[in-house]
């Protein structure tokens, strides 16, 4: 679920993506193209449970569309956006490699405007009518990028941290006091390495903390006094570095990573995008049932995840009955259940049958998990450029190799 992108998109001519059947307002006749066909879902491979899930998700668009469904496993999504570049430029137009991209941020930022996706299509599912479009502004606005119907979203997010009580039972929440608590613990806290979007994330979440107007980072960054609204951001990592794990001089570099270090007892304190990660991580058998989840005060950033089809994707009828089935309530119920993911749905719970909401009434969230009132309130990603520049600022100033 990698967040940045490779800047050569900027020299990719803005043409507009390319139309072509299937018409997704036709869903009879995209079902009819997609049986048969083979869907190259290139997606983040960096968790055992994701990629369970994923697999599911495949089986069950085999058995009821005869979709079959390939994950291929990313480290970095960019890897997957400089392959359609790469078509793009060598004039492939048609029968491209990629079918699925699980993107958003930078990464749709880019290929929106280097025309590299198809549609608009995602408005046109027939399971969109579910989608919270109200309440869950993030579904169609991503990193402050309209989405168009360019990408369906398929999960909500929402930064939280993870501690165990047994050595933790009151931790910090806010970036001052994580500081102040850091400094007289040391090594107890660390944070996945950017450019993993883990560790950028907690960039971010520290500006938010630090940043005395947060309405900036809703603007390009090159719009603003940028050396000025960052500046008490490394003025904080300068002070919190020497106190993190092994000193700061080397980073987890996944947030599996991170969380097994909290399992072996290393740090007490960790920071997900996914309020259901500890719980399933108890379930799991991961992380002692000790363990709890909490949220910042002032909020928390929230985003949507997504899936967006390339311009000139092979199997685009095939993709969209996938993104279909992951927008519908059993696949939504199945990935917030703590055992299997623990994700947030973009469902609208009134929009769904009494029969379908009682999938997600009958879910345990899990003992770590926050309500959705105590989540308390979701802080919008700041515009794709702040991640970028900040991302690649902590590479030069903190960048290390473990």
């Amino acid at each position: 679920m990698r967040l940045t992108f490779p800047l050569a998109i900027a020299a990719v001519s803005l043409a507009a993506p390319v139309l072509a059947d299937p018409d997704p307002a036709d869903w009879p006749a995209v079902l009819q193209e997609a049986r048969g066909q083979t869907v190259y879902w290139n997606a983040w491979g960096g968790a055992t449970a994701t990629n369970d899930f994923i697999r599911w998700a495949g089986q069950e668009a085999a058995n009821r569309y005869g979709v079959q469904v390939e994950h291929v496993k990313l480290s970095d999504t960019a890897d997957a956006v400089s392959r359609v570049l790469a078509e793009k430029t060598a004039g492939r137009d048609e029968g491209g490699a990629i079918d699925l991209i699980w993107i958003n941020g930078a990464n749709f930022a880019a290929m929106k405007a280097a025309g590299l996706l198809f549609g608009p299509w995602a408005e046109d599912l027939p399971n969109w009518a579910f989608v919270d479009v109200e309440g869950k502004p993030a579904v169609t606005a991503d990193f402050t990028v309209p989405t168009e119907g360019l990408e369906a979203p398929w999960a909500m997010a929402q930064v939280v941290f993870y501690h165990d009580t047994a050595r933790l039972p009151d931790p910090p929440r806010t970036m001052p006091a994580l500081l102040d608590w850091a400094a007289a613990n040391p090594g107890r806290f660390t944070y996945p390495q950017p450019p993993d979007f883990l560790g950028t994330t907690f960039l971010k979440q520290a500006l938010y903390g630090m940043v005395q107007d947060p309405s900036v980072l809703q603007q390009p960054a090159e719009t603003v006094d940028y050396a000025a609204v960052t500046a008490p951001l490394w003025e904080f990592l300068d002070d919190l570095t020497p106190h993190l794990w092994r000193q700061g001089r080397a980073y987890p570099q996944t947030g599996p990573r991170q969380l097994q270090l909290m399992a072996d007892g290393e740090i007490d304190l960790a920071i997900s995008f996914s309020p259901g990660e500890a719980s399933t991580a108890i379930a799991n058998g991961q992380l002692p049932d000790t363990v709890r989840t909490y949220v910042l005060d002032g909020g928390t950033i929230g985003n949507a995840s997504f899936v967006a089809i390339p311009y000139n994707a092979s199997a685009k009828a095939g993709a969209m009955v996938l993104a279909n089935f992951l927008l519908s309530p059993e696949a939504q119920a199945r990935a917030q259940d703590p055992a299997v993911l623990g994700y947030g749905t973009v469902l609208a719970m009134e929009k769904l049958s009494p029969e379908d909401r009682a999938r997600f009434e009958a879910l345990d969230l899990g003992i770590a998990t926050l309500s959705p009132e105590a989540l308390g309130p979701v802080l919008p990603e700041p515009h794709p450029s702040w991640m970028t520049r900040i991302e690649a600022d902590w590479l030069t100033r903190f960048g290390v190799a473990e």
